[in-house]
């Protein structure tokens, strides 16, 4: 049976951990080496699992995210690091004032692992995000496609619909009609529908990077996400390479991917 790991976020936390050492630092470190005693900001940590992984190698970390009870527990689970300075929490709009002053130019690596998809203006953020950026800086992108079978977070619901792949590539209004009749929550369809405004595809990512001033290093497409070895016990597996090339078709069929970028050369 599937483990609904959003529910746990303490044992969420240690797979964020064990996903990030096993999965993105060797995809990262393909392409590019990380430093030692580097920097890491993470935009929408959560609990900081990720993180931790970063700073087990040294590295000091800062996490930001509008979300006070993920950091409340990150707190918890980090205190010692929080001690003695190897990561710093925030609870805070990145678009701030004092927050771009403190932090620009400060980090090696960036990190935004499913949290692209939930942003509303993604090309104001992508280009944003050059003023974190040190002098061969990278960032690291992890996101579900819009269009591949649970794309739309419908694992969220309470209802039957958790399992129903592609249901929320129906029209807003219908979407919104059978969410209501399944009993979904007003909120829960409210959080759906706007993962729904939101959602981006391969290709709009690919655009928006190319248009923000960003070339890629390194991509990797996955038929099975790392994570699914947690949430369903399947053996984590990258797309078939066939699959990967073909637009459009290949965001039905990949359930995850990584991309790492630096800024580019013109």
């Amino acid at each position: 049976m599937p483990y609904n790991f959003h529910d746990d976020r303490k044992k969420y936390f240690q797979m964020q951990t064990e996903v990030t050492e096993h999965f993105i630092i060797p995809f990262i470190e393909q392409a590019r080496a990380l430093p030692e005693g580097g920097r890491v900001l993470e935009i929408g940590c959560g609990e900081a699992g990720v993180l931790k992984a970063f700073i087990k190698r040294g590295w000091r970390a800062v996490g930001v995210d509008l979300a006070p009870e993920k950091l409340a527990l990150a707190r918890q689970l980090m205190h010692d690091e929080i001690k003695d300075g190897r990561l710093e929490l925030i609870n805070e709009n990145i678009y701030e004032e004092r927050f771009k002053q403190k932090f620009k130019k400060q980090f090696d690596l960036i990190i935004l692992k499913d949290v692209i998809e939930h942003i509303p203006d993604q090309p104001r953020l992508l280009s944003y995000l050059h003023t974190f950026l040190r002098e061969q800086g990278v960032i690291f992108f992890a996101f579900p496609p819009w269009y591949m079978p649970f794309g739309g977070h419908q694992q969220m619901c309470a209802s039957f619909l958790k399992k129903m792949p592609y249901f929320h590539l129906l029209p807003m209004p219908l979407y919104r009609l059978v969410l209501k009749m399944a009993g979904e929550s007003s909120n829960k369809i409210e959080a759906l529908a706007a993962n729904k405004r939101t959602g981006i595809t391969i290709e709009r990512f690919e655009r928006i990077l190319k248009k923000s001033g960003y070339a890629i290093l390194t991509k990797r497409f996955y038929l099975f996400n790392p994570i699914y070895r947690y949430k369903f016990g399947l053996t984590p597996k990258e797309q078939y390479a066939l699959i990967a090339r073909l637009p459009y078709i290949r965001d039905f069929l990949t359930t995850g991917v990584y991309y790492l970028v630096t800024r580019s050369k013109d």
